[in-house]
């Protein structure tokens, strides 16, 4: 083989080699690790308050209506019924639904909320103040040059 074949061989391993360098130092970065744990605990989190809402507070706020939560809509037009028990061309507004992914949404918001005031009032108290510099003060400084004018 050519030894121009060899050359280019390694041009692209060391392109390659590069690359995966750069992405290295990119994924390993802290904020992207931190975003990374951040959605995965919040995507678990999602489950834990969309079961709370399904179970305890749907139920609940149907007691009012009679119905569950998730099960009410208003039905602009009816539809009809196929041969295999479908109802086909009817319009309906699944309000009961979106007011239950709205609660989700409103208790995600808060915790996430209350999560980040938190976090911030931590990073507050872990933020120290520099040391005050040692060294003579501004009094005593303009004395030091009073005195070496006086001479």
């Amino acid at each position: 083989m050519p030894l121009i074949y060899y050359f280019r061989v390694y041009l692209l391993t060391q392109t390659y080699l590069i690359m995966l360098k750069e992405f290295k130092e990119f994924a390993m970065k802290g904020n992207l690790v931190d975003i990374a744990v951040g959605f995965v605990m919040g995507a678990a989190f999602k489950q834990v308050v969309t079961s709370f809402t399904g179970g305890i507070v749907s139920p609940l706020i149907g007691l009012v209506f009679k119905a569950d939560l998730k099960d009410l809509k208003y039905v602009i037009s009816e539809g009809s019924i196929n041969s295999e028990g479908v109802v086909e061309g009817g319009s309906v507004l699944l309000w009961g639904q979106f007011l239950t992914h709205t609660i989700d949404f409103i208790i995600v918001a808060f915790v996430m909320f209350l999560l980040v005031k938190g976090v911030n009032a931590f990073k507050r108290k872990e933020e120290v103040l520099p040391p005050e510099a040692v060294g003579p003060s501004d009094n005593e400084l303009l004395s030091e040059i009073r005195d070496l004018l006086k001479k």
